[in-house]
């Protein structure tokens, strides 16, 4: 599918952008998003958060309601009108909005208009490096994380390097790889309550391979993700901590 213009325009520093806060982050993990829009405050940007904003409208896709999912994307649509990036600090609504919204729409009159919009759709990590070209300096004591890229990032938004590429600029921070990082942690969405039994082997197969890293940490760049790997360390009584990217960078410090 041909990318309009507004592509082109994006890899120059804009003045400002949408932030796109999506339902998980609101509802349970409000830091996390906060921590983003302060990243990208602290490069100069002007952050507009959309008080009209809902979902993406995965959830009713999913699960196969796609009359639904059109009307919840065409509200996204109308909540983000100008034509600035629009910041996701999540890879599985970002890929939701980028990838699935023209799909939605292929053959009606709002495919245009869904495509123009899909294309001003950046992942949270992707953005500060691409785009922003961020450098962090770090300020926090000594630690090992590990990474644990969710399945949407990485196959719908292509996102695979830059978050790693953020952690490894912090001095302090030992970035162990996950042997089994290409892995689905199990959640899934509504996959988890459908299939519980198979979402459950699945996180457990994700956390034994977590915790062979040795890693006190696991960062991610999604939410749910984080809260599906957070539960069942818990559950298992382990010691490692879950953690939003945007929110471990804030932590350790920013600065040029």
């Amino acid at each position: 599918m041909a990318q309009p213009a507004t592509d082109i325009r994006l890899h120059a520093k804009p003045e400002r952008v949408y932030y796109f806060g999506t339902c998980v982050i609101d509802l349970f993990y409000p830091g996390a998003g906060l921590a983003g829009m302060e990243l990208l405050r602290r490069e100069g940007i002007k952050v507009v958060f959309p008080p009209d904003q809902g979902c993406c409208g995965q959830p009713a896709r999913n699960s196969g309601y796609m009359d639904e999912a059109r009307a919840v994307a065409l509200r996204q649509m109308e909540a983000f009108p100008n034509d600035w990036p629009i910041v996701v600090p999540s890879g599985s609504c970002a890929g939701m909005m980028k990838t699935h919204y023209p799909d939605l729409f292929k053959g009606r009159p709002d495919y245009e208009r869904a495509v123009a919009f899909s294309a001003r759709v950046h992942e949270l990590t992707a953005f500060l490096v691409n785009v922003l070209h961020i450098t962090l300096e770090d300020k926090g004591p000594p630690v090992t994380v590990t990474w644990h890229g969710s399945c949407h990032s990485m196959r719908e938004m292509g996102v695979v390097d830059e978050p790693k590429s953020l952690l490894r600029q912090l001095a302090n921070v030992t970035l162990v790889e996950n042997p089994r990082e290409k892995e689905c942690c199990g959640f899934g969405g509504t996959f988890s309550v459908r299939q519980p039994e198979i979402s459950a082997a699945m996180v457990g197969d994700k956390i034994q391979a977590l915790e062979e890293t040795g890693a006190a940490r696991v960062v991610s760049g999604d939410c749910g993700c984080l809260m599906n790997i957070g539960g069942a360390l818990e559950k298992a009584g382990k010691s490692m901590r879950p953690q939003h990217i945007a929110e471990f960078l804030l932590e350790r410090g920013h600065g040029r």
